[in-house]
């Protein structure tokens, strides 16, 4: 018997939490469990996570900086961050977490059920879409990218 971690011949191959079958459509390696990608993109966290209709794209763009960081120009971070929602593309969310890191949210539908190669492609979209933002809040922010400043456990 093989472990869910040992690629079955007959099924494809694993790709994170998926299956990939030999037609590359993807399915859960896991009943019941939304399956979610993880990849870095500028050095930002970024999350794919599959629904049975659409891909939910995700990632931490930047960091309003914290009143101990000397230097840094809040106001002008925080009016950065008002300024953006209204800037982004169509479908596209932008939020100010409670630890002031902001997130950049987007969907992409995806055909049911979704190939590896749709899925990779939907990611790369959203990471090359995302680069004008994030060149805009590093300017805001002073290059507070990733929220690991001032966050414990790190």
């Amino acid at each position: 018997m093989q472990s869910p971690s040992t690629p079955n011949p007959a099924r494809g191959l694993t790709l994170g939490p998926f299956a990939v079958d030999r037609d590359g459509t993807l399915q859960p390696r896991e009943a019941g469990v939304r399956p979610a990608m993880q990849f870095a993109w500028r050095g930002r966290r970024c999350e794919a996570l599959l629904s049975p209709e659409a891909v939910r794209l995700a990632a931490v763009a930047a960091r309003i900086p914290s009143t101990a960081e000397s230097g840094a120009d809040r106001p002008q971070a925080f009016e950065a961050m008002a300024a953006l929602p209204a800037s982004l593309p169509p479908g596209w969310q932008a939020r100010l977490l409670p630890d002031h890191r902001i997130l950049l949210e987007s969907h992409a539908a995806l055909p049911e059920p979704p190939t590896a190669t749709e899925l990779v492609a939907a990611m790369v979209r959203f990471a090359l879409a995302m680069d004008p933002y994030l060149d805009r809040l590093e300017t805001a922010c002073g290059g507070a990218s990733s929220g690991t400043l001032n966050t414990w456990p790190g």
